[in-house]
């Protein structure tokens, strides 16, 4: 370190330099949420072509070698040389930040990519990056690798085969005009950069379909080499088929679902929406801008939530079901709603590079306005959809009134408002919550060991007893009547629902630590539910993980292995010859001694705790819906899907 600070002690990152220093603040993280989020990137710049009308197809293919493949029908990069630059408009696009055809209005009126840093992040995080260029019956093509060029632009004629073979992916007649553009980008995410360079075909399809919806008449192509999985999306009834397909198996209050296209002249803003109420009691949004899931909402969120209240309580007063003293509230007004809001303007502002929320403030009131007078008109027009909401409505204010009886009931009654924290809770001496942890334990017995070797310094154990109640399935004031639910809440210190508050939570490791059997499962399960349904935030965090006790202790004479799978435990065999050895398979915690349960599952040096995320909160709520919900169907389907990944099953 030197006291001298001057002009030589400053460093300028030039070209992609940046992107490969700092990439989160450019893809937002550096796990398997921004390697997926490399192939938004690329189809998002397809995507862009289609809503300017330009491309009707887009296929993306994951490689047997781990790369993906983006290619579409759209106009193709330019391939002409830039003057200003002296470069290829294609090199400029893929080696300069903020370089692109998004910042020309007369190139894309709306446009997902608005800082123009996509495909050019992308190309530095790859350790190669191809780029292909269909145009004028040629192939032009640069290679890359880590943002630097590796093959200069060079081009070649097209033959019948490469044509033939590009039509047969792009669902396109053999004797299409030889001219047809379009273009191709294949990524090798580097592995020295990301946690993992493996990608997720469920993730990347799930993300498709909802292009597809927003998209009507685009066909949206996904196929993975690896596994031979493949799906095509595409749809004509556009939003209206998407909320048909998030409501799958539920209960429905009105038939078809209510459908909103209204568009601002003066404005230029385009608001589509489709929503549909059912007999459940959780609310579920998808908001997009420009095709762009804005999966922490913004002002486009903000103005709907408040016109449909508005819209709700005048009709429904106007028409009288509701009482003159009577005022529903937003959370009531959306029990029950299945939402999905697109906008499309011209000059999104996206807070953060990964446009996870919409902070144009105008839009809140232009959306607000739109929408509000649109649903009264709706709802005049059909007086028995109206009933039905408000009748629904009346019934989730009734019940959160309930809710907030028996919480205030279950705060006198409980034992905590004298000692502060449940009685079965064995509580750390540290109070700076960063440096705490609490283990959720399956049963006394397990809880005792738990309690015994843990480091009381900073570990808390809190055993609960059976199975807590389904969330998914029950009424919010049910719910806090359930003991072992009481118990959670007292012992996090968070709050829940509405009320929650992630600052303050007692323990910043909030550990789920069960039996590896089907009922330990099943416990994690509707843990899970729990912390999504009532206390998100905390998953949001980062606050929520699973404990990864050992499957087998495996021995001979003094030496011994702890493993976590049956192909682990082969191999240590393997490795300590056949004669004289020891295998102890634990099915249940309480099967290991207090040493053990420290050495192999609490001990931070040693331990293996999985962390709870949420890389799509809408996938998430689909999937919870899906194995904790009502219905059967979907969640067989899941399992019949999904059976083969299962390993160590012990029924």
């Amino acid at each position: 370190m030197t006291n001298n600070y001057d002009a030589s002690h400053i460093t300028v990152l030039e070209g992609l330099a940046p992107v490969r220093e700092r990439p989160a603040m450019y893809i937002g993280s550096t796990d398997t949420r921004g390697l997926h989020h490399l192939v938004y990137e690329v189809v998002d710049n397809s995507i862009d072509e289609a809503l300017a009308g330009y491309c009707r197809h887009v296929s993306v293919i994951i490689n047997m070698d781990g790369s993906v493949s983006v290619e579409d029908d759209g106009r193709g990069i330019p391939v002409d040389i830039m003057p200003k630059m002296g470069k290829s408009a294609l090199e400029v696009v893929l080696t300069v930040l903020h370089a692109g055809g998004k910042f020309d209005k007369n190139t894309y009126q709306v446009s997902g990519g608005l800082h123009g840093v996509g495909v050019s992040v992308v190309n530095a995080l790859s350790t190669r990056l191809v780029a292909e260029v269909f145009k004028n019956g040629k192939i032009y093509s640069m290679v890359f690798s880590r943002g630097g060029i590796v093959q200069g632009m060079s081009d070649r004629d097209e033959t019948e085969a490469e044509f033939a073979d590009r039509m047969s992916r792009m669902r396109k007649d053999a004797n299409s005009a030889r001219d047809t553009t379009g273009t191709r980008i294949t990524f090798y995410p580097d592995g020295s950069i990301f946690e993992t360079t493996e990608f997720d075909y469920d993730i990347l399809a799930h993300r498709f379909r909802e292009l597809a919806y927003l998209n009507k008449g685009v066909e949206l192509h996904i196929e993975d080499k690896r596994s031979g999985d493949s799906e095509t999306y595409k749809s004509e009834g556009g939003l209206r088929e998407f909320v048909i397909h998030l409501n799958q198996g539920k209960e429905l209050l009105h038939n078809e679902p209510i459908y909103l296209d209204k568009y601002d002249e003066t404005n230029k803003i385009d608001v589509e929406i489709a929503l549909q109420y059912n007999t459940t009691y959780s609310e579920t949004f998808y908001t997009f801008v420009n095709s762009v899931n804005t999966r922490e909402g913004g002002t486009h969120l903000e103005g709907f939530r408040s016109a449909l209240t508005r819209a709700i309580n005048n009709t429904a007063h106007a028409n009288k079901h509701l009482k003159d003293d009577v005022s529903l509230k937003g959370e009531d007004v959306r029990e029950g709603l299945t939402a999905v809001i697109s906008i499309k303007i011209a000059n999104p502002q996206f807070e953060g590079q990964t446009k996870m929320r919409l902070g144009n403030s105008n839009v809140k009131g232009l959306v607000d306005s739109l929408v509000y007078q649109a649903l009264t008109e709706f709802f005049e027009e059909n007086p028995k959809v109206i009933a039905a909401i408000a009748k629904k409505s009346v019934e989730a204010a009734n019940a959160r009134e309930a809710a907030r009886r028996a919480k205030e009931l279950a705060r006198r009654k409980s034992t905590l408002e004298m000692s502060g924290l449940p009685g079965k809770l064995a509580d750390c001496s540290e109070r700076d919550p960063s440096k705490s942890e609490i283990y959720i334990v399956e049963g006394d017995s397990a809880g005792g060991s738990a309690k015994q070797g843990r480091d009381r310094k900073f570990q808390a154990i809190l055993p609960l007893r059976g199975k807590i109640l389904n969330v998914e399935k029950a009424l919010e004031h049910k719910a806090l009547k359930n003991l072992e639910i009481q118990t959670l809440i007292s012992a996090i210190g968070s709050g829940y629902g509405e009320s929650f508050d992630v600052t303050r939570a007692r323990y910043h490791h909030i550990v789920i630590m069960t039996d590896a059997d089907v009922d330990g499962a099943h416990i994690r399960i509707l843990l899970l539910t729990f912390f999504f349904r009532y206390m998100k935030p905390l998953i949001e965090a980062g606050y929520v993980y699973i404990a990864q006790p050992p499957l087998f202790r495996v021995a001979k004479g003094k030496q011994e292995r702890y493993v976590f799978s049956e192909e682990e435990m082969k191999e240590a065999v393997s490795e300590f010859g056949e004669k004289g050895i020891s295998v102890q398979r634990y099915k249940g915690l309480g099967e290991m001694n207090a040493g053990q349960l420290w050495d192999t599952t609490m001990n931070p040096q040693n331990r293996i705790l999985k962390q709870v995320r949420i890389e799509d909160a809408s996938y998430a709520n689909e999937i919870f819906e899906k194995l904790m919900g009502d219905d059967v169907i979907p969640r067989k389907e899941f399992i019949k899907r999904h059976a083969g990944e299962v390993k160590n099953l012990d029924i």
